[in-house]
């Protein structure tokens, strides 16, 4: 079992200090856009005037965040495993972390594969499955559960392979992107070598968005 060591609480607060957006990152397009969207003659008021800030505050807050890279708002405490880990630890890491994916390592400690629950469905519940609960319906409706043979399974046996993973400097639309299209919610995220130095999930870009979302 492997996981990536993490960074202190206050390297991350001052990280996340970074994506302050003032009046010098609102650019022209972002007063244009904003402009456009007020309805009606544009008299200028200092009510009108706030009401533009606003607007332009969020356009550049919004083009800001699309631009990030992913070494920005991941998580870098990764739970991993290894390939040839049982997939009865897989299982029992998944349950006590409360989460639905991990990342394979090979012997390199590069990236192989990543398993989720979607995984563990395909590879013990009958065809199609979508949910936990068709998986024990078929146990309890056989004379044994097919899901006692993972017990002599390892990682590399049900990990989705080759695996979708960003770069540290992959924007985050870019990420958005990839999870629209491929249908998954979290992305391993590599260095140059191909090492794991951290995830991103679609939480972790909601998260940032509130969070890290300093009034103006």
């Amino acid at each position: 079992m492997t996981e990536v060591s993490k960074r202190n609480a206050l390297d991350d607060e001052m990280k996340h200090e970074e994506c302050y957006v003032g009046p010098k990152d609102i650019s022209d397009e972002d007063i244009l856009k904003a402009m456009k969207e007020m309805e009606g003659y544009l008299d200028i008021t200092p009510g009108d005037f706030k009401e533009i800030y606003r607007h332009a505050y969020e356009h550049a807050l919004n083009r800001l965040l699309r631009a990030l890279p992913a070494k920005e708002v991941m998580s870098r405490g990764v739970v991993a495993v290894d390939v040839d880990t049982p997939l009865k630890d897989v299982a029992e890491a998944m349950a006590r972390r409360g989460i639905s994916g991990v990342p394979v390592l090979d012997q390199n400690r590069a990236v192989a594969g990543v398993i989720s629950e979607r995984d563990f469905l395909n590879a013990f519940g009958p065809e199609g499955a979508k949910s936990f609960m068709e998986v024990l319906a078929t146990c309890l409706a056989g004379t044994g559960c097919i899901a006692v043979t993972a017990r002599k399974q390892k990682a590399a046996e049900i990990m989705t392979t080759p695996p979708i993973c960003v770069g540290e400097e992959t924007p985050v639309s870019e990420i958005a992107r990839i999870f629209d299209e491929k249908h998954i919610n979290r992305v391993p995220v590599t260095d140059r070598n191909g090492k794991l130095v951290g995830i991103v999930s679609r939480a972790d870009i909601v998260r940032y968005s509130f969070l890290y979302n300093p009034v103006p």
